[in-house]
């Protein structure tokens, strides 16, 4: 008799067969491999060399994964300047981390980008959660030229209960996103071995007192986002669910900068979520998107 997991991996498997995607995933398992790459190290995630023949048709594949959200990566001879300029997101984290030889799980990995940077730091074993086969086969397709060891799972925060418990956890852009933050941060708390750590990262609302900011129908036109916590608040759920040792390590405004329209994103971006005439508000007239990141023990 097969597993919970074992169950849910099978029915998400499926998911491949879907008629809007089983083309594009036949496409990414019939690419030839390519000889003689070079792995990029850096802020763009990829390879140098020569994709010979085929170039056009890896290009063309490439285009058909739009909306690359997450990113750059760089294939060969072209880069995929993705909407958001991740390298800014990881150069933040990057000082804070140890990886080395411990079990690391991304929730939320989308299509693998830091999970592809936490390479660098030689980690025991990477773990990415993430329910989006868009993401996944965008993953596939990156992988298939980088041959890496990472594994990408089709599940949600909510599975972590049926997975071994991490060493190290990324939970980055999820939290807000959750009906219940709160039984969230106790998954990934219940998730981890003892003294392992948490990388979080929120939406923040400015203030002083443990108020939370509730978005009636939309903020920064996203359908989902429940709650915005202040950094007190927020620090408040954490100790609630037992972690400690809680670190803020930034603080930052997003801007164009790390957010916006390119070539392989959507049509719409920051500049479109934000009031035209006043950029510190978004377009519903909420205080503009800022982010908070914290380092949690157990």
């Amino acid at each position: 008799m097969e597993s919970p997991l074992q169950t849910i991996l099978r029915e998400r498997e499926s998911w491949l067969l879907r008629k809007d995607i089983a083309p594009l995933f036949r496409e990414i398992c019939a690419l030839a491999p390519v000889q003689g790459v070079q792995i990029l190290h850096g802020d763009s995630v990829g390879f140098a060399g020569a994709l010979g023949e085929c170039a056009s048709n890896v290009y063309a594949l490439a285009k058909r994964l739009c909306p690359w959200r997450k990113g750059p990566f760089h294939i060969g001879n072209f880069t995929i300047d993705s909407e958001w300029v991740s390298s800014k997101k990881y150069a933040l984290l990057a000082p804070h981390l140890n990886l080395c030889g411990k079990r690391v799980g991304d929730v939320g990995c989308n299509n693998g980008y830091y999970m592809f940077r936490m390479l660098e730091c030689a980690p025991r074993e990477v773990v990415g959660l993430d329910p989006s086969v868009w993401a996944y086969l965008q993953f596939l397709f990156v992988n298939h030229f980088l041959r890496s060891s990472l594994q990408f799972m089709l599940l949600g925060i909510e599975h972590l209960p049926l997975l071994e418990r991490f060493d190290t956890l990324f939970c980055l852009g999820v939290l807000y996103h959750r009906t219940d933050p709160i039984a969230a941060l106790r998954l990934l708390k219940n998730a981890l071995h003892a003294g392992g750590e948490l990388f979080l990262d929120s939406l923040l609302v400015s203030g002083e007192g443990e108020f939370v900011l509730s978005p009636k129908q939309r903020y920064a036109k996203m359908r989902n986002v429940y709650f915005i916590p202040t950094q007190s608040a927020l620090i408040g759920w954490l100790e609630r669910v037992g972690f400690k040792d809680i670190r803020v390590l930034g603080i930052v405004r997003t801007t164009s900068d790390e957010q916006r329209i390119s070539e392989w994103s959507n049509d719409e971006s920051l500049a479109n979520f934000l009031c035209p005439h006043d950029c510190m508000r978004t377009i519903e007239g909420y205080p503009a998107p800022q982010r908070i990141y914290i380092h949690a023990k157990i």
